[in-house]
């Protein structure tokens, strides 16, 4: 009888532990020490559970990289994670709640060379699903195009071989905006041109299942 309580007890102990651990809420910070390594090479699991005890101490330290650089977490909240990885690139991990009831995390990507320009990637909360297509479809030249543009699309083509975008999310109003960085890799007399052609900016917001246009 002794024995089968204590086998009882461990079963309930192990038991509560885990409805424990299904009940803690998942937050940005989790995500982001618990992410696989080939999703930030340059970090290892210490150096991101450092980088955040700095920032939450109000610490200015910055983290060694694999590639000898520094980095540094730059915002956190429960639900958005902000990081520097280098002079030139930066990282934001956001949680989006899905109307399923479960949680997708987005992870945007952006390189500062020769202007920001960013990659989005949206995955379930282990790593495992790649939910970006389904999820968010980057917009296409057209659709950056003003009725002017439109109209003139030729010449646009022409002065502008690509579009350098960067993306930010706000979780409390959940909208994702894109701003169009093509003024600052342009000369200014090929900008004054196509400007009158092209958006400034373009945002989506989240509705539980995927990132749709706002007018």
């Amino acid at each position: 009888m002794k024995i089968l309580r204590t086998v009882t007890l461990m079963a309930a102990l192990a038991a509560a532990a885990a409805g424990a651990s299904a009940q803690s809420p998942l937050t940005a910070s989790k995500v982001f020490v618990e992410a696989p390594r080939q999703v930030f090479p340059l970090l290892d699991r210490n150096a991101r559970l450092d980088m955040i005890d700095y920032f939450e101490n109000g610490m200015t330290n910055t983290t060694a990289n694999a590639m000898q650089g520094q980095s540094a977490v730059t915002a956190i909240s429960p639900l958005s994670l902000s990081v520097k990885m280098t002079d030139s690139s930066s990282y934001e991990l956001d949680l989006l709640p899905t109307a399923k009831g479960d949680t997708l995390v987005m992870l945007i990507s952006t390189v500062a060379t020769p202007a920001p320009d960013s990659k989005i990637s949206i995955r379930s909360s282990d790593w495992r699903t790649d939910m970006t297509a389904s999820a968010f479809t980057r917009p296409t030249l057209d659709q950056w195009l003003t009725d002017k543009g439109r109209d003139n699309k030729g010449e646009v083509e022409a002065f502008v071989p690509f579009l350098l975008i960067s993306y930010s999310y706000d979780p409390s109003s959940e909208v994702l905006k894109l701003t169009n960085n093509t003024r600052q890799f342009l000369s200014s007399d090929i900008y004054e041109t196509v400007a009158p052609y092209l958006l400034g900016e373009k945002s989506y917001r989240w509705n539980g299942k995927k990132f749709t246009p706002l007018k």
